[in-house]
């Protein structure tokens, strides 16, 4: 009998019954096959139904197979990765980065094709549409770093097997802008009108803070005794967070820093940088006062984030060795630091011309001191 009600009695006395099914069935190689289960409707003819459904897929040889799960399209895997994977495991900013690249390009070129289907001539026309649509080669390796990412992670959730190779295309690396060193102190000079203002870019320029760094600092974060502080935090679009590099590190303040700091010390909170009521500054507060500042200056085109520039190239120029600079401004890799490599070029070829002096005796022009710029010129006034 394949359908039929089993029963019991349990410990308190009473009488239950399950019905069930029992199919001894013989596939066409000859194998047996054994289905005991329950029904899932407990009523004869729910049993009935259900004994007919599992013959009919023994029949078909699907019975115990899961139906398989349709790959989701890019656009649809894409609203899950920023949910479930990239706020997570990234910052307040990268996700922002990640979401403005995914609306307006990956999105609209790749929205309605399954993850499976994506191959590397998908790839390549993506970069040929966007090189022609007038974007830079820079600007299109970013897009791509997001999409092989996405990809990684939809492979390591097991939603594709293979994993097409993305690559880069080859690109200059991108110019930095920074000050001279007369332009600096024209900076400084014509900031002195605004305390709050000129106090942040003193302190920018003389220690490579970030943006987000400048904004997250803090007294507490200070000891002006000592001429230290330790960067713990940063604040990007509201969002208190870690330094960019995921961890806390401490810079010495030199003497130009501690009195502009001094001069500017303020109780309105424990912010540093702060509004009238204490609370932290925005990107958007931050931004036209410099751009006032530098055309009472006479400098076009500075940003905030050009002043860490700035700090990083000037040490850089007075021969401070790039792995110093690395560690001042908090890169995670020297390659980030090598941009700057060419800045020293002056001072390196003025060192190995030492070598064709007697003995390596300093010329009459060059104060012995000068031939080996040393770390302290860290603590040295920049400006």
């Amino acid at each position: 009998m394949s359908v039929r009600k089993r029963e019991w009695t349990d410990k308190h006395g009473r009488k239950q019954g399950k019905w069930m099914i029992h199919i001894e069935y013989t596939h066409p190689d000859g194998r047996r096959q054994s289905v005991r289960k329950n029904s899932p409707v407990q009523t004869r003819r729910g049993a009935e139904a259900y004994e007919r459904q599992v013959r009919a897929e023994l029949q078909a040889r699907t019975y115990g197979k899961e139906e398989a799960k349709p790959t989701p399209t890019f656009e649809k895997f894409a609203d899950e990765f920023v949910e479930n994977y990239a706020k997570v495991n990234t910052k307040a900013s990268s996700v922002r980065s990640t979401k403005s690249i995914l609306e307006h390009h990956l999105r609209p070129f790749f929205g309605r094709t399954r993850l499976d289907a994506v191959g590397m001539r998908d790839i390549e026309g993506y970069k040929r549409a966007k090189l022609k649509a007038g974007l830079s080669k820079k600007s299109v390796n970013n897009h791509l770093g997001v999409l092989g990412k996405i990809l990684r992670v939809a492979q390591e959730w097991q939603l594709i097997t293979g994993l097409p190779k993305v690559k880069p295309l080859k690109a200059p690396k991108p110019e930095f802008r920074f000050l001279g060193f007369d332009e600096a102190d024209r900076l400084v000079t014509a900031s002195k009108s605004e305390p709050q203002w000129h106090a942040m870019i003193v302190v920018a320029l003389n220690t490579g803070l970030r943006v987000g760094e400048l904004l997250g600092l803090q007294w507490d974060d200070l000891d002006l005794r000592r001429g230290v502080a330790v960067v713990r935090r940063s604040i990007v679009e509201g969002v208190v967070d870690t330094p960019k590099s995921g961890k806390s590190r401490t810079i010495p303040l030199n003497d130009t820093v501690v009195r502009a700091l001094k001069a500017y010390k303020h109780l309105r909170s424990q912010q540093v940088f702060c509004q009238d009521d204490g609370s932290p500054l925005t990107d958007g507060q931050i931004k036209w006062p410099l751009y006032r500042i530098r055309h009472r200056a006479g400098i076009v085109g500075v940003a905030w984030h050009d002043l860490r520039h700035t700090f990083a190239s000037h040490l850089a120029m007075r021969g401070i060795p790039l792995k110093s600079i690395q560690e001042l401004l908090g890169h995670s890799s020297i390659e980030t630091t090598m941009r700057y490599a060419h800045l020293s070029a002056v001072v390196l070829r003025d060192a190995v011309a030492t070598l064709d002096r007697p003995n390596g005796t300093p010329t009459a022009q060059e104060p012995a001191a000068s031939r080996e710029p040393a770390l302290s010129m860290v603590s040295a006034t920049l400006i």
